[in-house]
């Protein structure tokens, strides 16, 4: 497929997709810096425990120990990794290397756009919605039914009007939200986006299909992944829950602004005008 005029090879295997994120880096430093930018990704703590909590959920022959011991060196000056040794000893599956002329590192989907996270969100948008028009095209020709991944899924591209930007960009939380007592971490994120956790959601919407986020637009459903990397590296500082919801709460009006006000973000929908 083509993203901003960079072409990003796709390969499909047992029904699960691998983009090539050596292509998705080469878009931002070129052919000579792409490795590099792959091995600085690979190797902070970050990634390491978005790939690890990855394969425990996808890969029941995943080594948890080696990951504990790569995990327990991220940060230091002289720790380097590449995608090769981070397949070959924790058995992942998550990632994996082509070598020849059309070779390079593939990630599944999931992996894939967190890494591109890193690179650009931007492109990262571009990137979501030609990957959906692909397995669009895809499931059109086998007739099949096609569900991206529920964070990603329902991509709903919206005419950015100012009543729209209005309702997606959220509210400052009042002092009572903020000192409320959340059970899980999803609903601290449903709160800093969405202003409500997701039984209030379904209180509030019953007859809706699927759940607060099935409904989130392409803005929320980005500034949520990019949230949820933000929160873990605050849960490991041990902030209060309070004071992770106010930090999180902030960073989405924010990124929520910039991201409505970003002209290349209005052309990923066809219908938009302007």
């Amino acid at each position: 497929m083509q993203v901003q005029n960079v072409n990003i090879s796709v390969v499909s295997s047992q029904d699960n997709d691998y983009i090539s994120i050596t292509d998705i880096a080469k878009s931002k430093e070129g052919d000579s810096r792409a490795a590099d930018i792959i091995k600085n990704w690979i190797r902070s703590r970050t990634t390491l425990e978005f790939l690890g909590t990855w394969e425990q959920l996808y890969n029941p022959n995943f080594k948890v120990v080696e990951f504990d011991h790569f995990k327990m060196k991220a940060g230091l000056p002289s720790f380097v990794l590449s995608p090769g040794q981070w397949v070959e000893t924790t058995n992942a599956t998550g990632i994996y290397v082509k070598h020849g002329k059309y070779g390079g590192t593939f990630a599944h989907k999931d992996i894939a756009f967190e890494f591109c996270s890193a690179i650009s969100p931007v492109f990262k948008l571009f990137l979501i919605k030609e990957f959906q028009r692909l397995k669009e095209d895809e499931n059109n020709r086998l007739k099949l039914e096609w569900n991206i991944q529920r964070t990603l899924a329902k991509i709903n591209y919206r005419i950015h009007t100012d009543a729209i930007k209005e309702n997606i960009i959220p509210n400052l939380l009042t002092k009572e939200e903020i000192t409320g007592i959340y059970a899980n971490e999803a609903d601290i994120l449903n709160m800093a986006l969405f202003g409500k956790t997701a039984r209030r959601w379904r209180d509030e919407n019953p007859d809706a299909e699927g759940n607060i986020r099935d409904q989130a637009t392409i803005e929320q459903l980005v500034v949520l992944s990019n949230m949820e990397s933000i929160n873990a590296v605050m849960i490991r500082q041990e902030l209060e829950q309070n004071e992770r919801l106010l930090q999180l709460n902030k960073i989405a009006i924010i990124q929520m602004k910039s991201l409505c006000d970003n002209r290349s973000i209005k052309r990923l929908n066809p219908d938009s005008t302007g």
